[in-house]
């Protein structure tokens, strides 16, 4: 049983005056999550670089860490990654 870590964007676009998720966007590392997601930020109204550690074989989540939120996040977005 193998751990992966995956750094992430997460885009935010507004729906019917909502916050709700984009785009996933994948990162070689944590800094360059952190620097594409602010890079974003300025096209989107909100982005949060994230890191994802997650089983190799079952996919099973083992943890979810937000690295940095740029602009507008919903405010339950912490409470949404641990499912």
């Amino acid at each position: 049983m193998g751990m992966r870590t995956t750094h992430l964007v997460q885009t935010f676009v507004l729906k019917r005056k909502r916050l709700s998720p984009g785009e996933q966007i994948q990162a070689p590392t944590a800094s360059g999550a952190l620097k594409r997601a602010e890079a974003m930020a300025g096209r989107t109204p909100g982005t949060a670089a994230l890191s994802i550690v997650a089983d190799d074989e079952t996919g099973e989540l083992e943890s979810a860490t937000i690295l940095g939120r740029f602009g507008e996040v919903p405010d339950d977005f912490a409470e949404s990654l641990g499912g």
